[in-house]
């Protein structure tokens, strides 16, 4: 059993913009936050809710991928009946 080592590196990128995506999250939130009489206030909140989504679904994503590919599942092992 080997390791897919293109699937490994596609994994940690997505791993590597999670990383981003939980630092930059945050500080947009709290921006928001901050700035509660500003008229921006509702689209920078709703950008930094997207975002923190966005770095829960790609480390799952990220994760699931790493994991594909130390198990060597990939869309080309499909079982034949």
């Amino acid at each position: 059993m080997r390791t897919n080592k293109d699937l490994l590196v596609k994994g940690l990128k997505f791993l590597a913009y999670t990383l981003l995506l939980m630092f930059t999250a945050p500080v947009v939130i709290y921006q928001a936050f901050k700035n509660e009489d500003h008229p921006l206030y509702w689209p920078v909140l709703i950008f930094g809710l997207i975002l923190a989504i966005g770095a829960v679904s790609l480390g799952f994503y990220g994760i699931k991928t790493i994991m594909d590919s130390l198990f060597n599942k990939n869309s080309t092992n499909k079982t034949t009946e």
